[in-house]
């Protein structure tokens, strides 16, 4: 699953315009979907507020992060798994614990593609 992130292109060409116009059954481009995710992914409010404990550089465990916020530890950890498979985390198990962080170049090249894409559209 998280091979489709290194998909992902910083520039849009125009020629994509021009098909989703002519084709809008194929609307999302390839590329885009992973994106979308991301964007599923940060629309939901308790994980915005997962995503905000989260200090530069930190590394989180659920019991970490579910001590933090109201939800219960079987809810923190879907929480988890949906930002984690639209790859806004990254995990590492070490011992019987799974440690969170946020991928920061993802998100980053995902924004810069929104950025680029709204900025060549105008």
């Amino acid at each position: 699953m998280f091979f489709a992130k290194k998909v992902l292109t910083l520039y849009i060409d125009a020629s994509t315009l021009i098909d989703m116009k002519n084709n809008y059954r194929n609307a999302i481009p390839d590329h885009w979907r992973a994106m979308s995710k991301v964007f599923i992914a940060l629309g939901d409010e308790h994980r915005q507020r997962i995503l905000l404990l989260f200090e530069p550089g930190e590394r989180l465990n659920v019991g970490q992060i579910a001590e933090a916020s109201t939800l219960s530890r079987s809810t923190v950890s879907h929480h988890l798994k949906v930002l984690r498979d639209a790859g806004v985390l990254g995990s590492e198990k070490i011992g019987k614990e799974v440690w969170f962080w946020i991928d920061r170049a993802w998100l980053l090249m995902v924004l810069e593609n929104v950025v680029g894409y709204v900025r060549d559209a105008t």
